[in-house]
């Protein structure tokens, strides 16, 4: 019998089918790339209807299917030529609305449930990057342009919960978590910021990369780990025994691996065990895990991108770390968070476009 030959990618960058591929990675692959064909017709003006069960949404695993609704299409909710790069977002379930961060234009976005009526919610924002909520409803924001985290209260002041360490200020905040039992904020500080230039100067780090936890009644400020290279996103299991963190560390450090480690939370105060939970290699390509969340259930769900076709959007974990589902965007996916009424429907930051999801499961936590 003849070898199967390989295909080069088209014009449109369709995915290389290698030689002596397995029947189920051929498959997947085969399969990521006729979805990713479909997905990038919709959202051209006049695009082509989606034929449910929607073709980007990819069970890999038999335990995501339970997961994926089969009438519930990939929506681009807002598309702007203007916004550059999308990230932060939070549900905010008293106003209805979905609040984000797009970084270089240092302003945060609105999206209204109620219309989909889309504003500039904050200007300047200090080139905010992650943005969460407390439980007592107040936006935390980090912000690169100030390295610091910030809260605005009920009467739209400020409050500056943290702006350095041990003396040094921080490199730039990136994302927030706040844990229920104590009202501590965790975040991470990986220095994307910091090296970025907003103001046209050189950036640099003042301080290794790390994981911080601020009290909630002293203030005080706890390095609660610095081994990943570059902690980016995180989030708590629902039950907030374990600490998953994104490590983008790659993009600077060819060596550093591309995956998202877990830590044991002790006391609701340190960590302790920290390993791999997932890899984020997929047939022999690995792209950068950035937001992540995690549903009721346990799953992770994990911003992806820098790859392309078949792999930049949203990747599913089980809680033993195995890849079950994917969800295929036509932009790298910065992050995402559950929302709406239920909680029950995915919202991803797409470099210029925000995408929404409804699934059969909810967001382990109100942001």
């Amino acid at each position: 019998m003849r070898k199967r030959q390989s295909t080069e990618s088209d014009a449109t960058g369709r995915i290389k089918v290698l030689n002596k591929m397995g029947r189920r990675p051929f498959l997947t692959v085969a399969a990521a790339t006729a979805a990713s064909a479909l997905g990038q017709d919709r959202y051209h003006s006049g695009g082509a209807p989606v034929r449910y069960p929607e073709p980007d949404v990819l069970v890999l695993d038999p335990r995501f299917a339970a997961y994926k609704l089969g009438n519930s299409p990939i929506q681009r909710i807002y598309h702007s030529k203007e916004m550059l790069w999308a990230e932060g977002p939070a549900w905010n379930a008293v106003g209805r609305y979905l609040l984000w961060s797009d970084i270089p234009n240092d302003i945060q976005m609105r999206w209204l449930e109620e219309d989909g009526h889309v504003s500039v919610f904050r200007s300047p924002s200090m080139n905010s990057n992650g943005n969460t909520f407390d439980y007592h409803g107040r936006q935390i924001s980090c912000e690169h342009g100030t390295r610091r985290v910030v809260r605005y209260e009920t009467d739209g002041s400020v409050t500056v919960l943290a702006e350095s360490w041990q003396g040094k200020p921080f490199n730039a905040p990136n994302d927030v978590v706040v844990h229920p039992q104590d009202n501590a904020i965790w975040f991470t500080d990986p220095g994307y910021g910091s090296l970025m230039n907003y103001e046209g100067k050189k950036g640099e780090l003042h301080l290794k990369e790390a994981i911080y936890r601020i009290d909630a009644q002293t203030g005080d400020i706890l390095k609660v780990a610095d081994e990943p290279s570059k902690p980016n996103g995180l989030c708590f299991s629902p039950d907030y025994s374990k600490l998953y963190v994104s490590d983008t560390g790659a993009t600077h450090d060819p060596d550093a691996p591309h995956n998202i480690m877990v830590w044991d939370v002790v006391d609701s105060k340190r960590l302790r065990k920290g390993r791999e939970f997932a890899s984020m290699e997929l047939e022999g390509r690995a792209g950068l895990a950035d937001g992540i969340r995690a549903d009721i259930d346990g799953n992770i769900w994990a911003s992806a991108g820098w790859v392309g076709e078949g792999y930049d959007g949203v990747h599913i974990f089980a809680n033993d770390g195995d890849r079950i589902g994917q969800i295929l965007l036509p932009e790298i996916c910065s992050n995402l968070c559950f929302g709406g009424k239920k909680r029950n429907r995915l919202f991803m930051t797409g470099s210029q476009s925000i995408y929404a999801l409804y699934v059969e499961t909810q967001g382990a936590h109100i942001t």
